[in-house]
């Protein structure tokens, strides 16, 4: 069967884009190779589950434990793809102005791409972080990249959060300014598939297929030359700032693993920074995971 993959077309997702190179030049279209990238981020990834448009989504962590531990029920885990943090740039507008570091953000009116996506997510950890009321926390919904930028520049927020390096060429353009940083306190991206629309073996293929380009791109002689020269093709990146991402990913040996810890452990600073609510009891696997396709570990 044809799985529709929806991801955001970054870096991070450079070996996703190395398979479904191959799968095309395989004329393999039946099996698992991506059918649809993404403008937005992981909130619309989440809609589009919810509306039927994509079977299988790759998207952060922190947004898909939320969507599920609030009764979404358009999802299950079913694998991990980067396993290392995601580096989030706290991002202001090009002019000078009263924010110059995220101390001056308390009480200012943060910009997001939708509700219940990692720019949320990550303002809300910060303001934890900060020793911030996370209920006094306000937001302005400006979609993608580029109203997020419009929006710092003309004033109606005063900052936003993005993937760091997704964000530089912008800065480096003097579009826009970093203030700083807020790493998260979790593995970056997991795999997420709708519980009905995939069966379980095409979701495993998929998987199985996905972990080998991820080793091939991960490993120790690719990130030596090849998976550089790939990024820089792809997203124009320069050498030095991929090199620098390169040397701070990391991937995960088998993407149909998830360990266990770390949906317990997301689910928990997520609770405590005020984005879910406490659970009553505890937290059942079979909520967060199918079990049919992924291996916790």
């Amino acid at each position: 069967m044809v799985l529709r993959i929806g991801y955001v077309r970054e870096h991070f997702c450079s070996p996703l884009l190395q398979f479904e190179a191959e799968d095309k030049a395989r004329h393999l279209l039946s099996s698992s190779a991506p059918q649809t990238s993404n403008t937005g981020g992981t909130g619309q990834l989440i809609s589009r589950l919810t509306r039927d448009e994509i079977d299988i989504a790759i998207a952060l962590t922190d947004p898909l434990i939320a969507g599920i531990a609030k009764g979404s029920e358009a999802y299950k885990l079913v694998g991990s793809y980067v396993t290392s943090p995601l580096r989030w740039a706290v991002i202001t507008g090009h002019k000078p102005s009263a924010y110059n570091q995220i101390s001056d953000l308390q009480g200012s009116t943060i910009g997001i791409s939708r509700n219940g996506s990692g720019s949320q997510t990550m303002a809300y950890v910060m303001a934890l972080q900060k020793r911030w009321p996370t209920s006094e926390l306000k937001f302005q919904v400006n979609n993608d990249i580029r109203g997020l930028i419009n929006s710092v520049n003309d004033g109606t927020t005063s900052a936003f959060m993005w993937e760091w390096f997704t964000t530089k060429p912008f800065a480096d353009a003097g579009e826009c300014r970093f203030i700083g940083q807020v790493p998260t306190p979790w593995p970056s991206w997991l795999i997420a598939a709708h519980p009905t629309r995939g069966e379980p073996a095409a979701v495993r293929t998929f998987l199985n297929n996905l972990s080998r380009h991820v080793r091939a791109f991960a490993s120790a002689e690719a990130r030596a030359g090849p998976s550089v020269k790939f990024v820089m093709d792809t997203f124009g990146y320069p050498e030095t700032d991929v090199k620098e991402w390169l040397d701070a990913v990391e991937y995960p040996e088998d993407c149909s693993t998830i360990p266990w810890n770390v949906i317990t452990d997301t689910l928990g600073v997520l609770q405590q920074a005020g984005v879910v609510a406490p659970s009553e009891g505890a937290v059942k696997r079979d909520q967060f995971v199918n079990l049919d396709v992924v291996t916790l570990v």
